[in-house]
């Protein structure tokens, strides 16, 4: 019995997870390494928009992430001082795009994904390394710690410095920094009511949103030089840049603790790669096109790719007899990366992939650079006027700030949600789909004693 062609996934994040679950649905042997010592993530939010979420569907796990929405009513962009610049809701947005918007935390997610794979398929504390592409007649290999891999398929989903993007496109520049570092916090906020809101200062922003289990999700930016940190700690930089803010972000400082800040200096690929994939290799997330985060949309991006990738990378196609190794001669000689005339057909599939994801992807790189020039723009008669701009079209009518998002939350996925009744349905392929298995949310910490902060007036 033939068996079944075999992805190595390298990268444990949301991308890589999503990628590894797609594909061992459509029926690869699928192996996930991930250099940290657990898949559990670096604490902090993330928002999936209508189209993750239908990206989720097609692998069974759309509703259950929906039924965590937490943000129900009003919100939408504020002053420092508090001034309401324009208002959005959340039945808007959800009649707009076919759905709602659901901010979770990133352990959350996950955990929902990494339990979608058999046992065994995960391999923490495994650094690896792309040794050889390879190409239609022969198999990409991967080096690690406990000796090398071989595979018909490779999936780099390193993040932002991804080492196999640079093994595949070495004269590609990189990551370049967008001009602002973030700050992000998941804090409980018990007593504190609020609506869920972004506020644009002069070179500043902050953000504060609810999580469905009752923390609060707080993130913030400003233009610095890259490279700084805080001379005493990140909450105390926070303190100093935005104490002064509208409430609730007085209350959301006040119950953070410097160990729970996460400072990153803000990267994005300026220059698109010239393609996703090479040889047998596929990169996805922001190892193929790290933005800002601005629009809100890098891992949601992330998980598009991996559906996108499953969906053209059919293992019927991939014949592993096919992609035996040749010797040292033949491989030193230089053999192209191209589908060769005898070898399998995945060459196809992950040309059909970036062909997919790289104009797309680029367009919102693009928009979402565009947006940082608007909401961290420090002139202050920049403000004013972008200011005084905001609350013009929000007047006009919030469909006017919704229309920015048409093209990216209305996306839908390639193909219809796989099989996931647990019976042994077939996903239409004849290729056997196993059952979902039930999310189970990572656990919050203990909630501090309730903190009372003194309410101010919003101009």
């Amino acid at each position: 019995m033939t068996q079944a062609p075999r992805a190595v996934v390298v990268g444990g994040g949301i991308g890589g997870l999503t990628a590894a679950v797609a594909l061992h649905r459509r029926g690869w042997r699928v192996t996930v390494l991930e250099r940290a010592r657990s898949l559990e993530p670096v604490g902090a939010g993330i928002s999936l928009a209508p189209n993750a979420l239908r990206a989720l569907d097609v692998i069974g796990l759309g509703d259950e992430i929906r039924a965590l929405a937490a943000w129900q009513g009003d919100g939408g962009l504020r002053a420092p001082g508090g001034r309401w610049l324009s208002r959005s809701d959340a039945a808007a947005v959800a009649g707009r795009f076919g759905g709602p918007l659901v901010l979770l935390h990133r352990a959350t997610l996950i955990a929902c994904l990494a339990a979608q794979l058999p046992e065994g398929v995960v391999r923490t504390t495994s650094a690896a390394a792309l040794a050889d592409p390879g190409d239609a007649d022969r198999p990409a290999r991967v080096s690690t710690s406990g000796g090398e891999l071989e595979a018909e398929l490779v999936v780099g989903a390193d993040g932002i410095h991804s080492a196999v993007r640079r093994a595949l496109f070495p004269r590609h520049p990189g990551p370049v920094y967008s001009g602002f570092t973030a700050w992000r916090v998941v804090v409980p906020l018990p007593g504190v009511d609020f609506a869920s809101h972004e506020t644009w200062g002069r070179g500043r922003i902050w953000g504060t949103h609810p999580m469905e289990d009752g923390r609060v999700y707080a993130y913030a930016a400003a233009r610095v030089p890259a490279g700084g940190r805080a001379a005493d700690d990140e909450r105390a930089e926070l303190v100093r840049l935005f104490g002064d803010w509208h409430d609730p972000v007085p209350a959301v400082l006040a119950a953070t603790r410097p160990g729970d800040v996460l400072r990153h200096d803000v990267h994005h690929l300026a220059e698109p790669l010239p393609a996703f994939h090479a040889g047998r290799v596929a990169l996805l997330g922001d190892a193929a096109h790290a933005m800002p985060p601005t629009l809100g949309q890098g891992g949601n991006q992330a998980v598009e790719d991996a559906i996108v990738l499953a969906h053209h990378v059919d293992p019927r196609t991939v014949d592993p007899s096919t992609a035996a190794p040749r010797t040292v001669d033949a491989i030193t000689a230089g053999a192209s990366t191209g589908n060769r005339a005898g070898g399998d057909r995945l060459g196809a599939g992950l040309a059909a992939y970036t062909a997919a994801r790289r104009p797309r992807t680029t367009a919102i790189t693009r928009k979402a650079v565009g947006i940082a020039r608007v909401n961290m723009m420090r002139s202050r008669p920049g403000t004013v006027l972008r200011d005084a701009a905001l609350t013009v079209l929000s007047k006009a009518g919030p469909a006017l700030f919704l229309r920015s998002f048409d093209t990216i939350a209305d996306w839908r996925p390639p193909r219809s949600p796989y099989a996931s009744d647990g019976t042994g349905a077939s996903d239409g392929t004849g290729v056997r789909v196993p059952r979902t298995v039930p999310c189970h949310p990572a656990s919050p910490r203990p909630t501090p004693p309730q903190i009372r902060v003194p309410r101010r007036r919003s101009p």
